[in-house]
C-alpha cells in the first residue's frame, strides 16, 4: 500500500463537480490501512473577500452505501417531485456550462494576446 509524503494513505479516485464560482464538491475514494475503503465527500467553498476555503466533509463507509445512497435519492426526490415540482433543475446545468463557456473563451483570448507578444 502506497502512502504519500505526509503519512497519508493514497486517494484511488478522484472526481469533481463544480456548482457556481464558489462551491466545488470532491468525491474521493481512500484506501485504509487494513485495504478496505470509504469514501470521503467534501464540499469547499471559497470565503469572502479571501483565497482561502471552509471545507465540510463526510466519510462514507461500505456497510452504508446503500441505505445512504437511497435516502439521498428519496429525498432528492422529495424535494424535487413533491415541495417544488414546477422548478427548472436544469437551469444551473444551462448557468455552469455558460460559464464555464465564458472562461474557456477568455482563457482563448489570452493565449491569443500573449501569442501575439513575441519579443
Amino acid at each position: 500500500m502506497e502512502r504519500d509524503e505526509r503519512g497519508k494513505f493514497d486517494t484511488v479516485y478522484s472526481a469533481k463537480v463544480k456548482a457556481g464560482k464558489r462551491r466545488t464538491y470532491f468525491f474521493d475514494v481512500k484506501r485504509t490501512k487494513g485495504d478496505d475503503y470509504y469514501i470521503s465527500l467534501t464540499e469547499s467553498t471559497k470565503k469572502f473577500n479571501s483565497d482561502s476555503f471552509d471545507r465540510h466533509k463526510i466519510f462514507l463507509y461500505k456497510e452504508d452505501f446503500n441505505r445512504f445512497l437511497a435516502q439521498l435519492q428519496y429525498t432528492i426526490d422529495h424535494v424535487k417531485n413533491d415541495l417544488m415540482p414546477n422548478y427548472d433543475y436544469d437551469q444551473f446545468e444551462k448557468r455552469q456550462a455558460e460559464w464555464e463557456a465564458s472562461q474557456d473563451e477568455r482563457a482563448e483570448r489570452l493565449n491569443t494576446h500573449n501569442d501575439d507578444m513575441d519579443w
